[in-house]
């Protein structure tokens, strides 16, 4: 059972980029899957969300209308879609899933964080 994160890199201000979350030895439907960040210093915060199979989505106010959250079943995996990338976005990202049957809102699983540098 895994989540690989994978599209970060170093972008110039206004720039773009995709992350992904590709699940392996589990299916994503079922599961709300979520984006993170955690910046030098200061605590992880919540991105953006995406939930079940309707595809209902929640935006930190720091990135709505920016950032766009989608999944692919298919796939099994879930792309976060970065535009006007600014300084402040700089963090290292992480995607981590949480199964719809939990009562809480911890969690099942968390993958490896990419790095996302926004940098003239």
């Amino acid at each position: 059972v895994q989540l690989q994160a994978s599209g970060g890199g170093l972008v110039q201000p206004g720039g773009s980029l995709r992350l992904s979350c590709a699940a392996s030895g589990f299916n994503l439907d079922g599961y709300a899957i979520g984006w993170f960040r955690q910046a030098p210093g200061k605590e992880r915060e919540g991105v953006s969300f995406i939930t079940g199979s309707a595809g209902s989505t929640y935006y930190a106010d720091s990135v709505k209308g920016r950032f766009t959250i989608s999944r692919d079943n298919a796939k099994n995996t879930v792309y976060l879609q970065m535009n006007s990338l600014n300084p402040d976005d700089t963090a290292v990202y992480y995607c981590a899933a949480r199964s719809l049957k939990r009562p809480d809102l911890i969690p099942d699983y968390w993958g490896q964080g990419t790095q996302v540098t926004v940098s003239s």
